[in-house]
């Protein structure tokens, strides 16, 4: 903990935030008869520095996503020797960068259309590399968030291909749904997008797994919690505000 000398207040250190909300998760996972084990924490590094991500590492973290592949390709030298880290990519994917992701990251949790996913196949096969995916869904119908409509054709083609897509693991559903200030206006978002994972699974479609709900960030992860999700993507709460360039 420090003193911000221009404002005054007490500044809790990374390890100190990671550690209140692990325990903001923790009591979010008991509310909803849930194990706190069952929620994975993902600490979100877009615009912060090797030196920060290093020390969320020290901390225990060991789960990260990136939101964009050029960004993170100016930095994986500087933490490739964190051991047992896994990097995710989370933000939009463009089509021309899947190769590219494929060789930086564990794991793409934004994929948004047959034609990407393709394009993240042949990646992982010339890579010689079994790739988890999960499907970005946009629970909102926002115009300028990616993600494909629920209940769209988009989506039942994305389901369709997946046993021909051999290099990729469909693990299940991620969301960014609309910013809302109360929490608790995101919940009939995270509510339809378990409803939506609920219903895929029912079908049992070959190639398809629906274990992992990637939901919920800073300001509404606890309320994504109760709704069943698996992952929480927190970038603000663990390292401040995001550096502006």
């Amino acid at each position: 903990m420090r003193l911000c000398v221009l404002c005054g207040f007490l500044l809790m250190s990374i390890s100190e935030n990671i550690a209140r909300v692990k325990e903001r998760i923790a009591s979010a996972a008991r509310r909803a008869g849930r194990l706190s084990d069952d929620v994975a924490l993902m600490g979100v590094t877009k615009t912060h520095s090797p030196d920060r991500i290093r020390e969320a590492y020290e901390a225990g973290l060991r789960l990260f996503g990136e939101n964009r592949v050029q960004e993170f390709a100016a930095k994986a030298g500087a933490v490739a020797g964190l051991d047992g880290a896994e990097w995710h990519m989370i933000g939009h994917l463009q089509t021309n960068k899947a190769s590219k992701a494929a060789e930086l990251f564990g794991a793409i949790d934004s994929v948004d259309s047959v034609k990407l996913a393709e394009k993240l196949n042949a990646a992982a096969r010339t890579l010689n590399k079994r790739l988890p995916v999960l499907i970005e869904i946009n629970v909102g119908g926002e115009a300028a968030k990616s993600g494909v409509p629920p209940d769209s054709r988009e989506l039942e083609e994305l389901l369709l291909a997946a046993p021909r897509l051999e290099a990729l693991e469909f693990l299940g559903l991620m969301t960014v749904p609309p910013f809302v200030d109360n929490p608790e206006d995101a919940r009939p978002f995270f509510r339809q997008l378990r409803e939506l994972r609920d219903a895929i699974a029912r079908r049992k479609l070959p190639g398809i797994q629906t274990d992992v709900l990637s939901m919920g960030m800073s300001h509404d992860f606890e309320v994504a919690i109760e709704e069943g999700a698996a992952c929480v993507r927190v970038g603000t709460a663990i390292f401040g505000e995001r550096i502006r360039k």
